[in-house]
C-alpha cells in the first residue's frame, strides 16, 4: 500500500482535514504537523507516521494505530485511553504525563523517550522492548516484563505494585525510591539496577534474584554491617 505524505509546515490541522485523510485508507506520513490539543479519538492510523508532530494534550483515546510510528514528537498529556498499538513504535520524543489506561501495547518497542510521569494503569502489554526511556514517576501496576532485557530505563519513584519482573534482566537501569510492592523478581538479574532507596525490610521481595556484593553490602550497611 502506497504511503502518502503530508507535511503542514507547523500549520495546524482540524480533525475533519485528519478525517479525510484516514478516508483514503493509505499510511500516512504527517511531517512537523501540529495537532496539539486536537480530538482525534476513534480514527483509524493504521501504519501512520506521526514524524515531529506536537502532539500535546492530543486525544487518541480508542483510536487503531497498530503498526504506528511517533519520531520525535512532543506528546506531553496526549491521551490513548483504549487505544490499539500493537506492533508500534514510539522512538524519541517527549511524551511525559501521557494516559495509556486500558490500552493494547503488544509488540511494542519505546526508545530514547521521555515518559514521565505516564500511566499504564490495566494497560495490556506483551513483548514489550524499552531502551533508554524515562519513566520517573510513572504509573505501571501489575505491568509484566518477564524474560525482558530492560536497558537504560529509570523507573525511580515509579509505581510498580505488583509487576512481574521474573526472569528480566536490568542492564544500567534505576529502581531507586519505586514502590515494588508485591513485585516478583525469581530469577531475574539486577546487578545492573540502582536498587537505591530499598530497606531492608523490602529485601525479601528479591527473594530469588541475582544481586552484586556492592549491592548485598547497601542492604546490610542498613544493620550497622560491613561486607568485605
Amino acid at each position: 500500500m502506497t504511503s502518502q505524505t503530508h507535511a503542514f509546515d507547523d500549520l495546524k490541522p482540524s480533525r475533519a482535514d485528519i478525517e479525510r485523510m484516514c478516508d483514503t485508507q493509505q499510511p500516512t506520513t504527517l511531517t512537523n504537523c501540529d495537532l496539539d490539543g486536537l480530538d482525534l479519538s476513534d480514527l483509524d492510523f493504521t501504519g501512520w507516521c506521526f514524524d515531529h508532530c506536537g502532539c500535546k494534550r492530543t486525544s487518541f483515546n480508542g483510536s487503531q494505530l497498530d503498526g504506528t510510528s511517533f519520531k520525535s514528537c512532543r506528546a506531553a498529556d496526549a491521551r490513548f485511553l483504549g487505544a490499539a498499538l500493537q506492533e508500534s513504535t514510539i522512538d524519541g520524543g517527549d511524551f511525559s504525563n501521557t494516559d495509556f489506561r486500558n490500552a493494547l501495547l503488544a509488540d511494542i518497542t519505546i526508545r530514547h523517550c521521555k515518559m514521565t510521569g505516564a500511566d499504564l494503569t490495566d494497560a495490556k502489554t506483551a513483548n514489550l522492548v524499552l531502551q533508554d526511556v524515562l519513566l520517573v514517576f510513572a504509573i505501571l501496576p501489575k505491568l509484566s516484563f518477564r524474560k525482558m532485557t530492560l536497558r537504560r530505563v529509570n523507573f525511580s519513584e515509579a509505581d510498580l505494585r505488583s509487576c512481574d519482573f521474573r526472569d528480566s534482566i536490568f542492564d544500567d537501569c534505576s529502581l531507586r525510591d519505586a514502590n515494588l510492592e508485591n513485585c516478583m523478581f525469581e530469577n531475574a538479574d539486577l546487578r545492573g539496577a540502582d536498587l537505591s532507596g530499598v530497606r531492608l525490610h523490602d529485601a525479601r521481595r528479591f527473594k530469588g534474584a541475582l544481586i552484586s556484593k556492592r549491592q548485598a553490602a547497601e542492604l546490610l550497611a542498613q544493620l550497622g554491617l560491613r561486607v568485605f
